[in-house]
């Protein structure tokens, strides 16, 4: 939890406010996350531009510290960490686009606006865009010539596939993935990699032609998401970074020795031939055994 976040408890709650006082987030007794509770643009009399409603979402309020940051501060710890190790770097940006919209006006609404009120979604749209675009040229100005990779974000897929269709991709994100990734490369000698997570396996045609070279975290347990089909199919044109080790339903549930075999079987279907870097598809939950974990990092390094 970052230093500079309101939190405040409440009976049965925890909950996180923006810097005017608004309820952003909220974690009910026994859970183990915070949850978004305030939708910006969905609000009557809420904010009236994208940047003021980028200050009233759990997201992007609290991810980053208020007010500008130094991009000298940027730049010397960038620094240092090229000068401490020959390892690649990555540089986190976000640059999320569909997510953001899901932020500031709840899923169903964006969702709605995109099927139903287009000119007004590009409109909300092209104005992220603006900003995204500054602050691309302000990180990569600070960090660019220390960094190896810079890492977007923005979930397209669920469990039973992606959350729209190729052509609602094309439309709305694809020539603004294509705008950003491409300025990256042009600002810095960087790869471009996504956060993606879901299944989202019709959507890699596109996502490879707008620039993409890395995927993470190769969700295998969604559907289309077979790690052999997508290292046949796209193995040649993108790296998987992740789909090491199913989060889900293995890790947690499974045995050292299940888990071991699992992680053995990922590794030799994503590794022939370059183009894969070990990663579990998620973060690493509260319950999760740690004999597991212990058993899938020996998997890897033995």
């Amino acid at each position: 939890m970052p230093a500079w976040t309101r939190i405040e408890r409440q009976p049965h709650r925890w909950v996180i406010r923006s810097q005017d006082g608004t309820i952003l987030a909220q974690m009910p007794d026994g859970a183990l996350y915070f949850e978004q509770a305030y939708f910006p643009l969905a609000e009557d009399g809420g904010p009236r531009t994208v940047r003021e409603a980028l200050d009233q979402t759990m997201w992007t309020a609290i991810a980053s510290p208020p007010g500008p940051v130094d991009p000298d501060t940027l730049r010397e710890g960038a620094r240092k960490l090229r000068s401490g190790t020959d390892r690649a770097i990555i540089g986190l940006f976000g640059g999320n686009l569909f997510e953001i919209g899901q932020f500031c006006y709840r899923n169903d609404v964006f969702m709605m606006m995109l099927a139903g009120e287009p000119r007004k979604a590009h409109a909300f749209l092209d104005e992220l865009m603006e900003i995204h675009l500054a602050n691309l040229d302000r990180f990569l100005g600070a960090v660019g010539q220390s960094i190896d990779i810079i890492l977007f974000g923005d979930d397209l897929g669920m469990q039973t596939g992606p959350m729209m269709s190729p052509r609602m991709y094309r439309e709305f994100f694809k020539p603004r993935h294509q705008l950003l990734w491409n300025r990256a490369k042009k600002l810095a000698d960087v790869k471009v990699m996504l956060h993606c997570c879901g299944g989202v396996r019709e959507l890699l045609p596109d996502l490879i032609e707008a620039g993409l070279d890395a995927i993470n975290p190769v969700q295998i347990s969604c559907r289309g998401m077979d790690a052999g089909e997508l290292k046949a199919e796209f193995g040649k044109d993108i790296t998987f970074w992740g789909g090491g080790c199913d989060t889900r339903d293995i890790l947690i549930n499974a045995t050292p020795k299940q888990v071991a075999e699992h992680v053995k079987r990922q590794v030799e279907i994503l590794r022939p031939g370059g183009g894969f870097v070990f990663q579990q598809v998620h973060n690493i939950l509260a319950n999760v055994p740690p004999e597991n974990i212990i058993a899938m990092f020996d998997a890897i390094n033995g």
